[in-house]
């Protein structure tokens, strides 16, 4: 059976993992967390460091069985799979430029601002940034860690010194704070054209920034077109031809389509699996295919919303249960990645989810499930 090496396992990875089983791969796990929830996904674990290539590569050099690796849910496994994919001769679809403005955001507001597309002001200099309100933001970490956005000059200093802290670089950018409509966009990019796209709205509860789902809904309208325009020449730009795309965007007052950041890779918080349920399309498995060297079928099959929401502990304790799964609609997909025991917290950032679930209709959570903790 061929193998297919997934770089690291987090939440964001178990669809991954399944779709590879459904296709007949065999799959391997590498994460320096034992406990992360896609080794119980896995056929086998490297428990390695997936930015430590070098012994990742010795591990898996002579084999015969690999037919490709993936690293889906986060950009921070993108530069390994880059790099392994080179040693150990499997596909990769990444160029050098799409790797590069998929990890580092400062790199992805110069290639916007080469093609002459909208953007918010920003800055790499704390000496230097733009009129408040700003967010700074580490210019190569996700999953909501190390932003802190400042309507006073004098929290400058100290948001810089977490962005640095929450960055595998130390490095930091500060953007203009744009108001309007905050949307995340899923894409599946087929022959440099975008052949499958999700809009979907963040559901939050304030003051946490954190989304705690999400809302998609298919559309043709003005947005969806201007949208689709600007990543076609960003891509067309990175020589990124095939394969996912997350993007984070918002809609000006006056209708502007301002793209924020991307990356090159299957979104996390179960945005891969809304686009697929959305247009009927397995879009996780499309791109463990892309990952193998495959070509797979984009063709829609219904145009459907679909909704995600997030699995949360209601205090930080021990998890004892999660009650009422069960009463979930049928139709739904569902990725629980906590178990009795595990210590929780209450969900501030993304890596703090218990899980989450894909529905066409927003699941009332609230009234269907109950989390136990302790």
């Amino acid at each position: 059976m061929k193998r297919l090496v997934v770089l690291g396992g987090s939440d964001g990875t178990v669809s991954a993992f399944r779709s590879a089983r459904r296709l007949g791969l065999g799959t391997i796990c590498v994460d320096m967390r034992a406990e992360a929830p896609g080794v119980a996904e896995a056929d086998e674990f490297l428990h390695l460091s997936t930015r430590d290539v070098e012994a990742v590569a010795e591990a898996l050099r002579d084999r015969d069985d690999l037919a490709g690796v993936i690293a889906p849910g986060s950009d921070i496994n993108l530069p390994s799979l880059v790099e392994l994919t080179g040693r150990l001769g499997l596909p990769c679809g990444l160029t050098q430029e799409a790797l590069r403005a998929s990890v580092d955001k400062v790199y992805f507001r110069e290639v916007c601002v080469r093609l002459g597309l909208p953007g918010p002001r920003y800055s790499a200099d704390r000496d230097r940034p733009p009129a408040l309100p700003f967010i700074v933001k580490p210019v190569d970490s996700g999953s909501s860690r190390g932003i802190t956005v400042c309507h006073e000059l004098s929290q400058l200093d100290a948001a810089v010194e977490v962005a640095k802290a929450a960055s595998p670089t130390g490095r930091f950018i500060i953007e203009e704070l744009l108001q309007g409509l905050d949307l995340c966009g899923e894409v599946m990019l087929q022959d440099g054209r975008v052949a499958l796209l999700g809009l979907s709205t963040r559901v939050t509860e304030p003051p946490e920034v954190v989304a705690v789902g999400h809302d998609m809904t298919p559309k043709d309208d003005q947005v969806s077109k201007e949208l689709t325009r600007q990543l076609e020449a960003i891509c067309g730009e990175l020589g990124y031809r095939d394969g996912p795309l997350n993007v984070d965007l918002f809609v000006t007052g006056d209708g502007e389509v301002v793209l924020i950041e991307m990356g090159c890779r299957i979104g996390g918080n179960g945005l891969g699996e809304a686009l697929g349920l959305m247009y009927g399309v397995d879009t996780v498995a499309a791109a463990v295919r892309l990952a193998v060297g495959e070509t797979p079928d984009l063709t829609p099959r219904r145009r459907l919303p679909a909704s995600v929401r997030v699995l949360r502990a209601p205090v930080e304790g021990t998890l004892v249960s999660i009650d009422g799964l069960e009463s979930l609609p049928e139709t739904s997909e569902l990725v629980v990645v906590a178990k009795p025991g595990d210590h929780v917290v209450p969900y501030t950032e993304c890596r703090a989810k218990l899980g989450y679930v894909v529905a066409h209709e927003p699941p009332d959570l609230d009234a269907l499930v109950t989390v136990h903790v302790r």
